[in-house]
């Protein structure tokens, strides 16, 4: 299987971009693959009076359709902050952010809450799961924000949960699951809106090594059906688990290390 860019190919996409894409030769037909996320030269400063801290330097990179991502690096290294403006949940201070083709940047408030309802997964460390409700309750929270009718909105999270190994515990509460289970159900939750992008901060966090193991070997699933996945980490050998990694360190992607190979769907 070969891979080759061909400018200006393929039919334009929503605002009529017809850029570069990436077109992937199977030996059958050619599988087009446009960019999913693109940033260029992004920058995040955060001010407190006269004091300018640059949490994010001139970044610049692309993830395409399908592909499976780790963003590495330490603390205080800025991943955290790249992490907000991929979920769009912050915007640069300047450069551009595209996703799917879309500037964020110029997106409202509003338009901004549409992106992160429906075309972001997000899986967080601290499974961010409301203990008073059901494990099923908590996945359908996403289509009730986006008003799907109620049943429609149960079928589609007890399918999120049974695709992550959870059917026969829908009906218990966070405080009744281990922490793998949780995770798990923040998974499902991350699923039910069918997501173009699946963020994942730091999932294996709290997480014993078997837990831990298991929600990579889930994300690595998701990644094989043909999701987009990127997978914030400061572990090494959770970072092999993506298709290509990205060092990050003191705000800026370090130079001639941005796309390592790795080991796919460990």
């Amino acid at each position: 299987m070969t891979a080759s860019k061909h400018p200006g190919s393929g039919s334009p996409g929503p605002l009529g971009d017809t850029g570069e894409v990436w077109v992937e030769n199977t030996g059958t037909y050619p599988l087009v693959r446009p960019p999913v996320i693109e940033a260029h030269d992004v920058w995040k400063t955060y001010r407190n009076g006269s004091l300018e801290v640059d949490a994010l330097r001139g970044v610049s990179f692309e993830i395409r359709s399908g592909e499976y991502v780790a963003v590495m690096g330490p603390s205080g290294s800025g991943k955290s902050t790249l992490m907000h403006i991929l979920g769009c949940l912050d915007v640069p201070t300047s450069g551009s952010f595209l996703l799917a083709g879309e500037d964020v940047s110029a997106m409202s408030e509003e338009e901004l809450a549409h992106v992160r309802n429906r075309r972001i997964g997000f899986v967080f460390q601290q499974f961010n799961l409301l203990a008073s409700m059901s494990a099923w309750r908590n996945v359908e929270l996403p289509l009730l924000y986006a008003g799907v009718e109620r049943a429609e909105r149960k079928r589609r999270a007890l399918e999120a949960l049974e695709r992550v190994g959870l059917d026969s515990r829908v009906d218990h509460r966070p405080g009744e699951l281990s922490g793998g289970q949780q995770q798990r159900v923040a998974m499902a939750r991350a699923l039910v809106t069918d997501p173009d992008l699946i963020l994942a901060d730091e999932p294996t966090g709290n997480l014993d090594s078997v837990s831990a193991n298991d929600i990579i070997g889930l994300l690595a699933d998701l990644h094989r059906s043909g999701r987009t996945v990127v997978l914030i980490t400061h572990d090494a050998d959770v970072a092999e688990a993506g298709g290509r990694t990205m060092r990050i360190r003191d705000g800026q992607i370090l130079e001639g290390e941005p796309a390592e190979s790795g080991a796919v769907g460990r």
